[in-house]
C-alpha cells in the first residue's frame, strides 16, 4: 500500500470523489482546488496549534482545562477583575464540583491561590500564582502573540475576509451538528 500525502487527506476530490457530499459540477478545477490548498492550510494551523497545545500542557504539567483556567484567571488579572470560582464554572462550561476539583488541583499544584472575596463573604478569589503567570507568558503567551503579527501583515480588508470565512466556518460547523 503507497502512502498518501498529507495533503491528500484535506483535498475535496480524493475525500469526496463521487461528489455525495459536495457538488462541484458548476466549479472549475482550479476553484476546487485553491479550496483544497485553503482547507490543507486550515489543517496544518490546526496541528500546530494542537502541537504548541501539548507541549505548554506538557511543559506546565497540566491538562487542557486547566490552561483555560490559567489563561482566564490572567485575563482577569490583566483587567484588575476578581477571578471567582463561579467565573471559571462559567467561562469553562463545568460544573460547581468539576470547578471544585479543578482549584483544588492547580493550588496543590502552586499555580493559583484562594482568599476571601473582598466584597462578598460567600465567594472566593482566585489569582494566578506569579510564577505560574510569568511562565505562561513567556510560553503560551509569547507563542500565541505570533497570530496577531501574521494578522497584522494583512490589509483591513485582507483581516476581514479571513474575519467572515472564520466565523461563517463556525457557523455551518455548529449548525451542521444541531440538524
Amino acid at each position: 500500500m503507497s502512502n498518501i500525502e498529507k495533503s491528500a487527506v484535506y483535498d475535496v476530490d480524493s475525500s469526496d470523489p463521487q461528489q455525495k457530499l459536495i457538488d462541484r459540477s458548476n466549479m472549475s478545477p482550479e476553484a476546487v482546488a485553491q479550496i483544497g490548498e485553503l482547507m490543507s492550510a486550515f489543517g496544518q494551523l490546526r496541528e500546530a496549534e494542537e502541537a504548541m497545545s501539548e507541549a505548554a500542557q506538557r511543559y506546565m504539567k497540566l491538562n487542557a482545562t486547566d490552561m483555560k483556567a490559567i489563561h482566564y484567571l490572567i485575563v482577569c488579572q490583566h483587567r484588575d477583575a476578581i477571578g471567582t470560582p463561579g467565573g471559571i464554572a462559567e467561562h469553562l462550561g463545568i460544573s460547581a464540583s468539576a470547578t471544585t476539583k479543578l482549584l483544588d488541583r492547580l493550588e496543590h499544584g502552586h499555580h493559583l491561590t484562594r482568599a476571601p472575596h473582598p466584597s462578598d463573604r460567600r465567594a472566593q478569589a482566585i489569582s494566578i500564582t506569579p510564577k505560574t503567570y510569568a511562565v505562561a507568558i513567556e510560553t503560551v503567551g509569547r507563542q500565541q502573540s505570533r497570530r496577531f503579527h501574521a494578522a497584522a501583515r494583512l490589509t483591513s480588508a485582507e483581516r476581514e475576509v479571513v474575519i467572515r470565512f472564520l466565523r461563517e466556518t463556525r457557523n455551518d460547523l455548529t449548525s451542521s451538528a444541531s440538524d
